[in-house]
């Protein structure tokens, strides 16, 4: 009998062996990446401004998060999930942790493994914009944590151990709406500036931080472009007519236009850097121009807000919201709904060359 209970355990064992094993393959097939750090402003903030004291720029509150699966606010600026989310499911991880969330952590040396989030509501690529929202890590802060963030995985994994966790990993980048929208609403920006010496400021501070991260082990860039921020409510319900602000879309493409020679530029500087250059703007004007072919019926109107378009409060809590979330392009006065944060992923990861270059996600991963 003794025997017979022994050969039953054994097998028992053998076989959770088994199980756990098939689990830790299927997990490692389904994981394209070893993390995904993120940096940028409210497009793709996850919480790092929930952990701001004195911020105005926050989105823990209703009736924000109504979609996400606890139904709960987390500090997204959407109805429920944003970008950084989608792109963390395309590669089969999980959303990489707001960075203020771990700094006391002691778990921290594992909870970075996968990847860590340095995005914040209100962030520019100049230091100014944190400064007009009262309160946001600016892009030079976000790569200042990075490199603690650098230091801690060295210290795990060894220097090289490290370098090549890393130049697999992918590097997201979704910032430079806040530093536009501070040069259309500052008069004193603009007699300071041309707008070409203002874009040309932005990408220059921006190819320096990108050098920064990639002297930290960074390889692998996913780098969005500048949207038709024009379109958005908050520009609309400044015209009686309800029209897109022209000015601010062509300042917007100007910006691209350097964006990507600077990117041009950057590859054939520094040895084996690769990126995915996302077209926001086209595939934003795409889909206010032919929404109905995205699924959309609303393209002028806020889901979430107050007054005219829903935009001239923002979406808080005395603030109404649409019940058909999935038919709005905007969540709220600046903001994507969920569903537009989807296409966009969808297309940065698996699109043609017209949208996303010189390789789409899926492509840049294999790299």
């Amino acid at each position: 009998m003794a025997s017979k209970n022994f050969r039953e355990s054994f097998f028992f064992l053998i076989l959770a062996f088994f199980c756990l094993f098939m689990m830790n393959f299927s997990f490692s097939e389904a994981q394209m990446v070893p993390a995904v750090f993120v940096f940028g402003d409210s497009l793709v903030d996850v919480g790092n401004n929930n952990h701001l004291h004195i911020s105005i720029a926050k989105a823990d509150f209703p009736h924000n998060g109504v979609d996400f699966p606890t139904k709960k606010p987390t500090g997204r600026f959407s109805n429920g999930k944003n970008a950084a989310d989608f792109l963390a499911e395309k590669v089969g991880l999980p959303t990489s942790p707001p960075y203020l969330s771990l700094k006391n952590n002691k778990n921290r040396a594992s909870l970075i493994m996968n990847g860590v989030s340095f995005a914040s509501g209100g962030a520019g690529i100049l230091n100014g914009t944190d400064q007009a929202r009262h309160q946001a890590i600016p892009m030079t802060k976000q790569v200042d944590y990075y490199a603690i963030v650098y230091q801690d995985l060295v210290r795990q994994l060894g220097s090289s151990g490290a370098q090549q966790h890393l130049s697999k990993s992918l590097f997201a980048v979704v910032i430079g709406s806040n530093d536009m929208f501070d040069y259309l609403g500052s008069s004193d920006l603009r007699k300071k500036h041309t707008p070409q010496q203002f874009f040309s400021l932005m990408t220059t501070t921006l190819k320096e931080q990108l050098k920064r991260l990639y002297g930290n082990g960074a390889r692998k860039f996913v780098i969005n472009g500048l949207g038709v921020i024009g379109c958005i409510p908050s520009e609309r319900v400044k015209k009686q007519t309800e029209e897109c602000n022209e000015e601010a879309n062509n300042w917007c493409s100007q910006y691209n236009d350097g964006l990507k020679s600077m990117l041009k530029e950057l590859k054939s500087e520094l040895s084996g850097l690769s990126y995915s250059y996302f077209d926001t703007y086209s595939v934003m004007h795409n889909i206010i121009q032919n929404p109905s072919a995205y699924g959309f019926t609303e393209v002028k109107e806020a889901c979430c807000g107050l007054g005219k378009l829903k935009a001239k409060v923002p979406c808080v809590p005395i603030s109404t919201y649409c019940s058909n979330r999935s038919d709005h392009v905007f969540w709220d006065l600046y903001h994507p709904t969920q569903a537009t944060a989807r296409i966009f992923v969808d297309t940065i990861f698996d699109g043609p060359s017209q949208y996303t270059f010189p390789v789409n996600v899926r492509h840049l991963v294999a790299v």
